[in-house]
């Protein structure tokens, strides 16, 4: 080989090098996120970090080991079935997804790439798995619903308004479609409540505002807000939460993102929860595991919130009387976590519901704040009432 021969073949190689190096280097995983919230609400914000950061927890770094997509959808069905096309596109390893109607659009575009869903009340009546043990398809994920969870929001709107007898059911047939499911716990325990039901379908703003001033001109009446994106996304949330306090209707919601916002009560899945658990799916799912191998998911982490803030219902002051039951349920499963919370300004105390036997709180327009507020006790049950007198 000639002097001249050597150098050629030697820059061959050497301009081959940084291709193999690349060759070599693993393929960043992508995965798409499809998000019901419009972008920019705090709610959807939150709920999307808390997947970030679970991820991170598994050791995936968003852009730095794991590439992630968001799209963010809103309340609208048409812009969210064009988005889980567009995610599609993108032959992601895996679609994250929040909510039934985002479920459902993805699910009518792919039935290959892995999903794991979130937010999801009826996945099997909804027709996304086939069981919650064998899902056996391409989607597994986590529900947002315990059967007695109906139930506890009817029993602490008594709690709230003991005259109460009739109560409004809000929601968004189009965005929450599984508000039968719903219903149906609902309906089953009013009657030892000597509750009267409506199912109240709203679609925008101002049937929204005629069911609630409807309701201003009644007596004895109260409002739940069944799981829906619609109601949840912040024009909805902050109109329902403003017109309720000012009419002074007693009110319960289903996730803690209303009463962070002015709500009185909430009672729900600790919705950044799901997310957290959902990125373990999501890791899982990356190193090699089939969706149909993986259970469809409980949840195991529940929170009542109570805004001291919010004007109390028609009737002045009033107690609030959380009971055992009205705060625990399910016990025998023996790992659910219920996180009792009072909202003062922006700060939230934390009691440890395990020792929460009877806890009565005194609720004013203003309510001081305590020095502290230790983990409730049988015994402290008078004292911390006194403390918030």
């Amino acid at each position: 080989m000639n002097r001249r021969d050597f150098i050629t073949l030697t820059g061959v190689a050497a301009a081959a090098w940084p291709l193999a190096v690349r060759a070599q280097q693993p393929v960043m995983p992508r995965i798409g996120v499809l998000i019901p919230f419009p972008e920019g609400d705090p709610a959807g914000e939150g709920q999307t970090q808390a997947l970030v950061e679970g991820l991170s927890q598994h050791g995936r770094k968003r852009d730095k080991n794991i590439q992630i997509n968001i799209r963010w959808a809103g309340t609208d069905l048409a812009r969210m079935q064009k988005l889980a096309k567009e995610l599609i596109e993108l032959r992601p390893d895996l679609i994250q997804v929040q909510g039934t109607p985002a479920t459902a659009a993805v699910l009518r575009e792919t039935h290959s790439i892995p999903v794991v869903f979130s937010v999801v009340s009826d996945p099997l009546g909804s027709g996304f798995v086939k069981s919650f043990a064998r899902p056996d398809g391409n989607a597994t994920g986590f529900v947002n619903l315990e059967d007695s969870v109906a139930g506890k929001w009817l029993e602490l709107l008594k709690e709230l308004a003991p005259q109460t007898s009739r109560v409004s059911l809000l929601f968004n047939p189009r965005t929450a479609p599984q508000s039968g499911y719903y219903l149906k716990l609902l309906e089953a325990a009013a009657p030892s409540l000597t509750l009267t039901l409506k199912a109240v379908q709203v679609g925008n703003a101002g049937e929204i505002e005629a069911e609630i001033a409807h309701l201003a001109q009644q007596s004895n009446v109260g409002l739940v807000i069944l799981p829906d994106f619609f109601t949840a996304a912040q024009p909805q949330r902050e109109m329902i939460i403003a017109l309720t306090a000012f009419h002074r209707i007693p009110a319960v919601y289903p996730a803690a993102l209303f009463a962070s916002a002015g709500g009185l009560v909430s009672y729900g899945v600790d919705l950044s929860d799901l997310q957290r658990r959902a990125a373990g799916y999501i890791d899982r799912i990356l190193k090699g595991a089939k969706p149909q191998d993986l259970p469809v998911q409980l949840p195991t982490k529940f929170e009542l919130v109570i805004n001291v803030n919010t004007p109390p219902p028609k009737g002045g002051g009033f107690r609030l009387r959380l009971k055992a039951g009205s705060v625990r349920h399910a016990a025998d499963s023996g790992h659910l976590e219920i996180i009792v919370r009072l909202r003062r300004g922006l700060a939230f105390d934390v009691l440890h519901p395990d020792l929460v036997s009877d806890v009565t709180a005194a609720r004013h327009p203003v309510a001081p704040r305590p020095q502290v507020l230790t983990p409730i006790t049988f015994a402290q049950n008078a004292e911390l009432a006194q403390q918030l007198v």
